[in-house]
């Protein structure tokens, strides 16, 4: 371990620089990444750390939708439907790029134009 140490000093773990970015990476860092790469920058898949997640479209609305996986937690982003009447889609009407963000039952946090917003109390770390 050592060896393999000195030649990843930069990280100072002995593991991979890649690695330790992936174990570092936090539930607000994964939702801001879903975010950019469905809305901004239009992807067909979202990549966090090592795995690879579809981006669908819903039937009616033909809304962004990605369903992945975060620190054993099902997590699923659903672009803002720009036709209901809350503040959000009044956003989304505007052109601002919003996303939902589900998990445990409910609704957790929204991106809206890069900034999250967390709903009720900030999820705790798990211990």
């Amino acid at each position: 371990m050592a060896i393999f140490a000195a030649a990843n000093s930069s990280t100072g773990t002995g593991m991979p620089p890649r690695v330790v970015a992936s174990l570092a990476m936090k539930l607000e860092q994964a939702l801001l990444e879903v975010w950019t790469q469905a809305l901004v920058h239009d992807a067909k898949e979202i990549h966090l750390g090592n795995e690879t997640f579809p981006v669908r479209r819903t039937p009616k609305q033909r809304l962004r939708q990605v369903d992945f996986h975060f620190d054993g937690q099902d997590l699923r982003g659903l672009e803002q439907n720009p036709a209901t009447k809350s503040r959000w889609a009044q956003m989304a009407r505007s052109g601002q790029k919003v996303m939902q963000f589900l998990g445990a039952g409910g609704y957790i946090a929204n991106v809206a134009e890069g900034k999250l917003h967390w709903y009720g109390s900030r999820p705790s770390k798990k211990s």
